[in-house]
């Protein structure tokens, strides 16, 4: 479906990523955001106008964070802001909830997650071209109209994304794995090197620098996105945990010297922690070839 108006309600990465994208298609682009810097920062960067829209457009996105999308489109629905709605939140199944139960129109919405970004935030980290090429998720519910979903469509056709349709808790279950609980490893990495001896930053390699470079994430967005996805992101590392322990038994095994003494470990013990390190990394090379499209200059949200 054709949209030729569009309206942004937070112009941060995500949002003014999308209006630029649109507007490069000469959509007309409404933007709003509280932050009046950055909302002014991002009609400056030609991603539209900041200003209200004269009359209803045809898709409004909602570039807030997960807990702000069920308020906010109750709000935006009651004022007429658009014929469809739709969001970029990395979280589903919590705001799809919500919205169901507050939501003036459900029918008119349809949950979105374009699987791009950046370490960077805010609209001078945008670019129109963020969503080439990348999924982009629909999570319709049962209530969406074939409009809305196709005005998604088409904003996604826009923003030259790969459109995937899941449902909303499969799609927070999926995003908890490769996205969420990463971040929270990230940070628990790079906030090491505060505690670590000092001159250990300065040996940091390109391998510590991959590890730590999400972790330069907008700290309150990212404590909404875990706290509204919460108990997919525990799960997540509680296998992580239990499989750590398993790693850590094996490593204080190989730091007792050989022969180790009376209650050390013998041999076979020895062999089988170096087994117990040497699958992990197997298996992790195996898990990284399952990854279809790396990018060294983007973040999955």
């Amino acid at each position: 479906m054709t949209i030729r108006t569009l309206a942004v309600v937070g112009t941060g990465l995500i949002g003014t990523s999308v209006a630029l994208a649109a507007s490069r298609h000469r959509v007309t682009v409404y933007l709003a955001d509280r932050d009046e810097s950055a909302l002014h920062t991002a009609a400056a960067r030609g991603a539209g106008r900041a200003e209200t829209p004269p009359h209803p457009v045809d898709l409004a996105v909602l570039a807030v964070p997960p807990s702000q999308i069920a308020p906010v489109l109750a709000q935006v629905q009651a004022q007429g802001l658009a014929r469809s709605y739709t969001d970029v939140a990395s979280v589903k199944a919590r705001p799809e909830r919500e919205i169901l139960s507050t939501a003036p129109d459900p029918s008119s919405y349809v949950g979105g997650h374009p699987m791009a970004g950046r370490e960077r935030s805010g609209p001078l980290a945008a670019r129109a071209e963020l969503f080439r090429d990348r999924p982009w998720v629909l999570t319709p519910t049962r209530f969406t109209t074939k409009p809305a979903f196709d005005r998604a469509l088409g904003l996604i056709a826009l923003c030259g994304g790969v459109p995937r349709v899941m449902r909303a808790r499969a799609h927070d279950d999926a995003v908890a794995l490769t996205s969420h609980a990463p971040h929270l490893l990230a940070s628990l990495m790079a906030a090491r090197l505060r505690d670590g001896p000092v001159p250990a930053a300065r040996l940091a390699g390109q391998g510590l620098r991959d590890v730590t470079r999400i972790a330069r994430g907008d700290s309150r967005l990212w404590g909404d996105i875990v706290e509204s996805n919460a108990a997919a992101v525990a799960d997540v590392l509680t296998r992580l945990q239990e499989e750590l322990a398993g790693v850590l038994a094996a490593l204080y095994d190989l730091a007792e010297p050989d022969g180790g003494g009376p209650g050390g470990p013998g041999p076979e013990t020895r062999g089988k922690s170096r087994h117990t390190l040497v699958d992990l990394l197997e298996r992790g090379i195996a898990g990284v070839g399952e990854l279809s499209d790396e990018r060294a200059d983007g973040t999955d949200r």
